[in-house]
């Protein structure tokens, strides 16, 4: 299985040296690289050059090692790629430091990461990437359509979804037809997915289609069949029931080791609390530091802009929040807000709290 190669670490010096496998990966790090930090890889930069051989200043492209203090980070999950933007701090003596550079690091390259400090919860980030975690495909399918979606450990990646007519009801033996036409499509969309890793399949919807289709599978493709993890039921057809399959738990046989299963299990934990109006439950920087303050923390639950895009200062107060949490012995997760659960945790102010017991206040967001 391929996962992050962490090719060396020194964190008395700060650094530690990387190779992003999986486009997983490059998201990992894209939550790793924060403003300030310095990062260090070959990259290419156009040089202007006024020699007899060429026209005045005309740019020649210059392959480097080359190492910027980091101003932003952009992550390309679409063509794989992770800019990052800053301050050249380090380069041959033709290309001057000081000027601006982007370095657009991909997989399968190396490159250095150097920080003042490394938090806790950033290295076991690097650590949760360095062990691979096998993805699952789900297939959501109905006598209107299907859809087809890998798990990431940012979210589900979308791979396909298409609508369909067949036949109606009173037309039986040109249903019939239609639907071996339409499992055929499904079947062969289906291929291309799977047989990149083999990874296991969930076959969910609504009605009888799904057990249909299994039969038809187990006929045409023993060897994927054979990688069926589940069948189950679901209200929705399309999309919108891949994505009530992870919020409502029906996949928890075949996904209790993803990451997007724990976030969307305790989001509907927050939600359910919220819903009752509990107390043991509080959310704005306020309330939860008041609360670890109290030691009546559970669970530290924070979106991942929130500390990503935080000014340094804000970084460090809730990075302290964190070290306090886990001295405490609760858990802090760090929620992906690529996918459903991490957009309804910015709704509350992108950290929330989970209490071990009541406490009495009025949360705000901040």
């Amino acid at each position: 299985m391929l996962a992050l190669k962490i090719v060396e670490k020194n964190l008395h010096q700060g650094f530690v040296k990387v190779v992003p496998d999986t486009p997983d990966d490059l998201w990992h790090l894209y939550n790793v690289v924060y403003r300030g930090d310095e990062v260090y890889a070959y990259t290419s930069r156009a040089i202007k050059t006024d020699s007899e051989a060429s026209r005045p200043k005309s740019a020649e492209r210059v392959s480097a090692f080359m190492g910027v203090i980091v101003e932003y980070v952009n992550w390309d999950k679409f063509l794989g790629k992770l800019r990052v933007h800053g301050l050249i701090c380090h380069a041959p003596d033709i290309i001057p430091t000081g000027a601006h550079h982007t370095i657009a690091l991909g997989l399968n390259q190396q490159f250095t990461i150097v920080k003042k400090q490394w938090s806790k919860h950033l290295l076991d980030r690097l650590t949760i990437a360095s062990e691979s975690e096998k993805t699952l495909i789900i297939l959501s399918i109905d006598d209107e359509g299907f859809a087809v979606a890998e798990t990431r450990q940012y979210g589900v990646e979308m791979k396909l979804e298409e609508r369909i007519r067949l036949p109606g009801k009173h037309e039986p033996d040109k249903r019939v037809e239609g639907t071996k036409a339409y499992f055929r499509k499904v079947l062969k969309s289906l291929n291309q997915i799977w047989s990149q890793n083999h990874n296991s399949l969930v076959i969910i919807g609504t009605g009888f289609v799904k057990n249909d289709f299994a039969r038809y599978l187990s006929d045409e493709s023993k060897d994927m069949y054979k990688h069926v993890a589940d069948i189950k039921s679901v209200n929705n057809g399309g999309a919108a029931g891949i994505y009530e399959a992870l919020r409502s738990g029906v996949l928890l046989k075949t996904t209790n080791q993803l990451r997007i299963v724990d976030e969307t299990e305790t989001m509907e934990e927050i939600l359910k609390r919220l819903g009752k109006g509990e107390g043991t439950i509080t959310y704005g920087l306020t309330g939860v530091e008041e609360a670890i303050q109290m030691g009546a923390v559970e669970k530290l639950v924070i979106a991942d802009t929130t500390l990503r895009d935080a000014e340094d200062e804000q970084r460090l107060k809730l990075e302290t929040l964190m070290r306090d949490v886990e001295r405490q012995n609760a858990k802090v997760t760090v929620v992906s807000t690529e996918h459903e659960a991490g957009s309804k945790l910015l709704s509350l102010g992108g950290i929330v709290a989970l209490l071990r017991f009541t406490i009495y206040h009025t949360p705000k967001n901040q």
